[in-house]
């Protein structure tokens, strides 16, 4: 029963969406760095605005879910660590603001 659901996921038309899901959690964890070097240049220091979190959390969260699709321990794991440490400084950027 488990063996034909993981065949299922693994096959054709579903192949196809989780490669795509995987490449959209790639590019939303990429364009943080766009964010971050966009406003570093506009406020000439090096800056970490807040759309740089929330992207990391948004492609991190899409990015676990295709790790877990691909039952990969490593990417699971990395994934994982990392959306703590990116809802983390949310959270304390949210105490800040008060």
């Amino acid at each position: 029963m488990i063996e034909d659901f993981l065949l299922e996921l693994s096959s054709g038309e579903t192949w196809a969406i989780w490669v795509a899901v995987g490449f959209l959690g790639q590019a939303m964890f990429s364009m943080r760095f766009l964010i971050q070097w966009i406003s570093s240049e506009k406020r000439r220091e090096s800056v970490i605005p807040i759309a740089f979190w929330y992207f990391s959390v948004a492609g991190g969260a899409t990015l676990l879910a295709y790790a877990i699709h691909r039952l990969d321990p490593v990417f699971i794991v990395g994934q994982a660590a990392g959306l703590l440490v990116y809802a983390r400084n949310l959270y304390f950027i949210k105490i800040r603001q008060g």
